[in-house]
């Protein structure tokens, strides 16, 4: 029922700063920009998903919500957003399924460049039942437009987000057997702890366990326990050591080229220019991806 992940959100305190930073970042132009409901929004869409860039705006209660947030966590992954194909359907589910889904609701964005119109049907699932990360799913007849490559060595994709845990068998049961998506790997590693790959659409949620790293979780302050967290991102490229040339020449701080877990890819870390949020280029395999 889940057809792909249709974006994440990162909040930020300056949208310009944070727009500024994704397009030397992806080396591609911003695809959308909106403002209202108490927030700016510019949205990067890439091969597979989108990025959503929000920051509070005026004053209102939305405004007020990502101020109180940005002020408790500070800039980073808010929020992801599932791609369904019958919204309807996806509400039952949700509903049966003890996930307390909001009425579905009918959302409109004006491009504030090009005038364009998009809409869609929305709905969200209660954050206390997702483990204390904050889901969406939506349905849209209409593809955003993608946004325009302006130099080489540009970001293709989205790889993976990473999720992480501290209960794995309760994040295994939400993310597989409740959501439906397909579980591609459950696999432990005494240096990495457990990982669990889940296929949506062509990229993966990876889900990661790691014992005695609390500071992987966050704490729900009224319930006392701990909750997953939205953890990082990892963005695909063709060329990796041109992309590490532009980004440099950029003034971005990155790692060096290194040797990916999966056999045949080659990493890099980008420490700056993200918004807060741990982020991850990889260069795919030549073969078949999984």
């Amino acid at each position: 029922m889940i057809t792909g992940l249709d974006h994440v959100v990162v909040l930020t305190g300056d949208i310009n700063a944070a727009s500024a930073a994704y397009q030397t970042l992806f080396a591609r132009a911003p695809a959308w920009q909106n403002s209202g409901d108490g927030a700016d929004r510019v949205l990067f869409t890439l091969d597979n998903t989108t990025l959503e860039l929000m920051a509070p705006s005026g004053d209102g209660a939305n405004a007020d919500r990502i101020r109180s947030v940005l002020a408790a966590q500070g800039e980073g992954l808010a929020s992801i957003c599932f791609r369904t194909s019958d919204i309807t359907k996806m509400h039952r589910r949700l509903d049966r399924l003890t996930l307390k889904p909001d009425v579905i609701a009918d959302v409109e964005s004006r491009d504030a460049i090009s005038g364009a119109v998009l809409s869609w049907k929305r709905t969200r699932a209660a954050t206390d039942a997702t483990r204390g990360v904050r889901m969406f799913f939506l349905e849209r007849d209409k593809e955003r437009p993608l946004s325009v490559r302006t130099t080489p060595g540009s970001i293709t994709a989205l790889d993976h987000v990473v999720v992480s845990t501290s209960d794995p068998e309760r994040a295994a049961a939400l993310y597989g057997a409740r959501l439906g998506l397909d579980m591609a790997l459950d696999r432990s590693h005494p240096d990495w702890g457990r990982l669990m790959f889940f296929r949506c659409g062509d990229l993966i949620v990876e889900v990661t366990h790691r014992p005695g790293k609390e500071t992987d979780t966050s704490r729900d302050k009224f319930q006392d326990k701990l909750q997953d967290r939205l953890r990082g991102l990892c963005w695909r490229v063709t060329d990796i050591d041109a992309t590490r040339a532009r980004l440099v020449q950029a003034g971005v701080d990155v790692s060096e080229v290194r040797t990916g877990r999966k056999p045949g890819t080659q990493v890099m870390t980008v420490r700056s220019g993200t918004c807060g949020v741990p982020t991850l280029l990889v260069q795919p395999s030549a073969g078949k991806p999984d």
